[in-house]
């Protein structure tokens, strides 16, 4: 069963504490049409260019947990070598790997799936495909080579027509790259870099057709995986998000020890006991999204990210999306499950990156 927003808007409380806490830098949480002057006022956001400064206050935040985004001088030849490929039917599924910047250990690993169609010369639009945590097989579980059921979205996708990228992310299964040696701070914004880098290879590929951007779909740690290489990238035109997020001070009631991992970020340690001071939350990175096409599924029963938290977040961002002209972009599904990708909501979600990426 699946409740309308606003059945379930009715049942949380008027004035939710939480969303009342302000950031550490001063700005509301859930007010977010608010923004800093450069002296320092904060005043009220009526165009896009003022909305603009707190989207940046808002990156630069997340950088200060998560490290700083590689500069463009990384961006070395990709060098994308097949390892393994399978005949799908519909589609061929290769096993690639690619190199995302230089330095011994950086070669990313990844399953690169092609309709057939795509091959024959009719290039088809491309979709990243970031997979949930899963210390055992990774990646593979999103083209369908094991693994919890529901989350094999990068094969079903191919199966529609679509290019799909599912690169693995860093210290889990078999992809275990130093990243210290290799300049970074946290495993999130190595994943952030990696799926860059697997934007530049689909667009360097004849079957990608790339006119209309690109989409990005992940359940739980690629539901979150996803949001924050959206941030950073223009180029994901729609962004599908499962289980990926509550707001930092109801994520397990505000205990962040969950992020105070290698292969998340280490720098969340920093706040343990005071989640109300980080940064970043993900009030600011759901509203940064805007204008682009967002699709957000919450289950009833999810004991990781809580529904009402996420129905919190998307309601303080429906302002921002509607100054930028996208009143309606922003949905929010609640099946009445756990932490799980259900068939009717993921093939929802596809249907939502065709009417973005086009037929294909």
């Amino acid at each position: 069963m699946r409740l309308h927003l606003l059945s379930l808007l009715l049942l949380l409380p008027a004035f939710p504490i939480e969303a009342d806490v302000p950031m550490l830098r001063g700005l509301s949480r859930s007010q977010l049409l608010q923004y800093r002057t450069s002296d320092g006022r904060i005043q009220r956001v009526t165009r896009p260019e003022e909305w603009e400064k707190r989207r940046q206050e808002a990156v630069t935040a997340l950088q200060s947990i998560a490290g700083k985004l590689p500069g463009p001088e990384q961006r070395v030849a990709l060098s994308m070598r097949i390892e393994e490929e399978v005949d799908c039917g519909g589609y061929v599924r290769r096993l690639i790997s690619y190199a995302s910047m230089a330095g011994q250990g950086a070669r990313v690993p990844a399953y690169l799936c092609v309709p057939k169609t795509a091959l024959a010369g009719q290039p088809a639009p491309a979709v990243l495909c970031l997979h949930p945590t899963d210390h055992k097989i990774g990646h593979k579980v999103v083209v369908g080579l094991g693994g919890t059921p529901h989350r094999q979205y990068a094969a079903e996708l191919a199966e529609r027509g679509y290019v799909t990228l599912a690169p693995s992310y860093p210290l889990l299964a078999e992809y275990q790259p130093d990243l210290k040696a290799l300049g970074f701070s946290s495993g999130t914004m190595k994943a952030i870099w990696d799926n860059l880098r697997g934007l530049d290879l689909l667009e360097s590929l004849p079957e990608v057709r790339k006119q209309a951007g690109f989409g990005a779909i992940g359940h739980s740690l690629g539901g979150h995986n996803a949001i924050f290489t959206a941030v950073f990238e223009p180029r994901i035109k729609v962004v599908i998000s499962s289980c990926g997020f509550d707001s930092l001070l109801d994520y397990y009631g505000g205990n962040l020890k969950g992020w105070v991992q290698e292969r998340y970020m280490l720098k969340m340690g920093d706040f343990l006991g005071s989640p109300q001071d980080v940064p970043f939350d993900y009030y600011e990175l759901i509203a940064a999204l805007a204008p682009r096409r967002v699709y957000v599924n919450a289950p009833l029963k999810d004991s990781n990210f809580r529904w009402d938290s996420v129905d919190r977040i998307v309601a303080a961002a429906a302002p921002v999306f509607k100054l930028l002209g996208a009143d309606g972009a922003l949905t929010v599904r609640h099946p009445d499950c756990d932490h799980d990708f259900p068939d009717a909501e993921r093939f929802e979600a596809y249907e939502v990156i065709r009417q973005v990426l086009g037929e294909p």
